[in-house]
């Protein structure tokens, strides 16, 4: 296990540490340049995903590519991040995250939607809060504009992305043909996340240009196979098409590995929730510095879909007998909301989650994003060379 270390620099990833790599690195002389590289115009295979801007440009200037995830962004504020980040990075590449679910409403406000959830769901929801204290919000729910309440949401996204003419679209939970099809017609690459290889054959078959393969260790909405095992299995049926690994990674020892499984890159999260730059609530940090994948949960009681996340409270109700039936997405994810704004308005650290992956235990101290990245490539680059 890793050492965790609160307050630390960085120094507990034993025997490959990232001091000194440099120089075992120099007589490796192992390349890390793949296929994705290429198709994505970059130095490192790693894909940074987050949804700080801040995080985003500081991996793309460390070489790395960043897609930033905006499903709970308006159309307004996803333009003025798309136009903020080009100010940044200039001409240099990165992608925009949406989440669409195919099985969204067509239409419906927040109130609209909230008024059809089963009175014995929100009995069971003041039943949570009244045990554990839970205030009220004091801030907009962030959760109600998430761009899975309803395809119109969904839709004023995309058609913000795509008149933007962003260089990369990823999505995930829902992949329709037209949004393909639109992307492609503007010269936008298009990357599909999926959880198991039946999904990975729908989003190929659509011509996505990038796969990729999570595990389920991964956080946030994650399947229920392993990083080892999909990787490799989509792998045999994407053919040309790069497949980036994802689930658990956030050491260059993971990166090693997905490369060694055929993977063209790793997509990674976890990684960057504690750095300097990630404007992660300073208290959910600590939590994640002090974590292990034992203090995560593969739970549907957040949104209606499994996710990976930070244990609270809320998750540990949801999982006791009593509990009511989980709701299908958005009325989950509408259910939850005010528990979740709550947690972060009142300061309560005893109530904040996190969707954070199993890979957590590695990530030790609060380094800028440049240093996890260049670290993360050169322990894959010795790892790789031992063998060269």
């Amino acid at each position: 296990m890793a050492k965790k270390d609160a307050g630390g620099g960085g120094e507990g990833r034993g025997e490959l540490g990232v001091r000194g790599l440099e120089k075992e690195n120099a007589m490796a002389g192992a390349s890390l340049h793949t296929r994705l590289c290429e198709v994505l115009d970059i130095e490192h295979p790693v894909i940074a995903f987050t949804h700080c801007r801040e995080v985003a440009v500081a991996a793309i200037r460390a070489g790395g590519f960043a897609v930033l995830g905006e499903a709970m962004k308006t159309a307004d504020e996803i333009q003025e991040n798309i136009r903020w980040l080009r100010s940044q990075v200039g001409d240099k590449p990165f992608g925009i995250d949406l989440v669409l679910p195919s099985n969204a409403p067509r239409q419906g406000t927040p109130e609209e939607l909230i008024a059809q959830i089963p009175e014995s769901h929100m009995q069971y929801k003041e039943r949570i809060h009244a045990a554990y204290d839970v205030p009220l919000p004091h801030n907009p729910v962030a959760l109600r504009q998430w761009g899975g309440l309803n395809k119109r949401l969904g839709l004023a996204q995309i058609e913000c992305v795509l008149d933007e003419r962003v260089p990369a679209i990823a999505t995930g939970l829902g992949s329709p043909e037209f949004l393909f099809e639109a992307a492609h017609d503007r010269g936008i690459l298009m990357i599909g996340l999926i959880g198991a290889t039946r999904q990975a054959r729908h989003v190929l078959a659509l011509g996505a240009d990038m796969v990729v393969a999570q595990g389920y260790d991964a956080a946030g909405h994650t399947g229920a196979v392993g990083t080892f095992s999909i990787v490799p299995e989509v792998v045999e049926v994407a053919g040309d098409t790069p497949v980036i690994a994802a689930g658990g990674v956030t050491t260059g020892r993971h990166l090693a590995a997905a490369l060694c499984l055929g993977a063209a890159g790793v997509w990674t999260g976890t990684a960057w929730l504690a750095s300097e730059e990630s404007d992660v609530d300073p208290l959910v940090k600590q939590r994640i510095l002090q974590a292990t994948g034992d203090d995560t949960t593969r739970t549907a009681c957040i949104s209606g879909k499994t996710m990976r996340i930070l244990k609270c409270p809320w998750t540990e109700e949801w999982e006791k007998q009593d509990a009511p039936q989980v709701l299908k997405s958005p009325f989950q994810m509408l259910l939850s909301s005010d528990y979740l704004q709550a947690a972060n308005d009142s300061r309560r650290a005893d109530l904040m989650t996190e969707a954070v992956g199993q890979g957590v235990a590695f990530v030790d101290g609060a380094m800028p994003v440049r240093e996890i990245l260049q670290g993360m490539v050169a322990e894959a680059e010795t790892v790789l060379g031992r063998f060269g």
